[in-house]
């Protein structure tokens, strides 16, 4: 097995950390009706779990 190179030593990609702000999301009447209908996590499935919808929704509402 190749061992991985080490983060600080990759210079073709950038690794961000995560952000200590608040970050503000607003649903719009273009956003689509379902969190399912052009979301590429639910491409393929027929069925989504409540968690999953939950999850796209903002924590269920």
């Amino acid at each position: 097995m190749a061992k991985l190179p080490d983060f600080k030593q990759l210079n073709d990609r950038l690794i961000n950390e995560p952000s200590d702000e608040p970050m503000l999301v607003i649903k719009t009447n273009l956003d689509p009706d379902s969190v399912t209908e052009e979301n590429p996590y639910a491409k393929g499935r027929t069925n989504t779990t409540k968690e999953f919808v939950s999850f796209f929704e903002g924590g269920g509402r």
